[in-house]
């Protein structure tokens, strides 16, 4: 018998990948949105989650830039 589990696979580079997992492991054990770390540059996570994590994302790159000063 086959087991399907419908997702979104991410493709990223290892940092943006290492921030995903972080953002994952602070929250809740309900709330966990990785199903599976294929490698280091490719996740397979709930469907529900891809805007979450692309506003987290551009949350994070805000803070990280830097605006030269008038």
């Amino acid at each position: 018998m086959v087991n399907a589990i419908k997702g979104l696979l991410i493709s990223c580079d290892i940092p943006m990948a290492q921030f995903i997992i972080n953002l994952n492991s602070s929250l809740p054990a309900s709330q966990k949105f990785i199903i599976y770390k294929l490698d280091n540059t490719h996740l397979f996570v709930q469907p529900t989650v891809g805007e979450m994590i692309r506003s987290a994302i551009s949350e994070f790159r805000d803070q990280n830039s830097y605006e030269k000063p008038a």
